[in-house]
């Protein structure tokens, strides 16, 4: 079932360790402009990008593998929905990650459905910009 009440998106909110898988290095773009804002209002942001180095002020790796243990309560995604069945494999595999949460137009219900079966909170298709400014900020 997925998370819609403001309750539950607080929760989710409220973990302070975020990797943002497809991470920008490009200001104007959401997912730069979103994690930035986030990393502004105190969330320690993990950048995952294999195309960056350094995104944010920040080491950038190459997949959720390779952050340590600890670093990913939620994972963000700024990838195309057909992406995210793959990304789920790898939060999977994280004993770390509480929550996935798709960015705007980015949804896959199936990989959704694995991640809750697994006891994983997800949000799709739902800014954490929007979403932290309307709750918390």
């Amino acid at each position: 079932m997925p998370v819609d009440s403001d309750r539950e998106l607080e929760a989710v909110l409220a973990r302070e360790h975020v990797a943002v898988v497809g991470c920008s290095s490009t200001p104007g773009k959401a997912a730069h402009d979103v994690p930035a804002y986030l990393g502004e209002r105190g969330y320690d942001i993990h950048p995952v990008n294999p195309f960056a180095d350094e995104i944010l002020g920040r080491s950038a790796v190459d997949s959720l593998a390779e952050l340590e243990d600890g670093a990913a309560e939620v994972v963000c995604i700024f990838r195309p929905s057909e992406e995210v069945a793959g990304i789920v494999e790898g939060v999977l595999s994280r004993d770390d990650v509480a929550a996935i949460w798709t960015q705007r137009g980015i949804a896959d219900d199936e990989a959704a459905a694995r991640a809750e079966r697994a006891g994983k909170t997800v949000v799709q298709d739902r800014c954490m910009k929007v979403e932290h400014r309307r709750l918390i900020a």
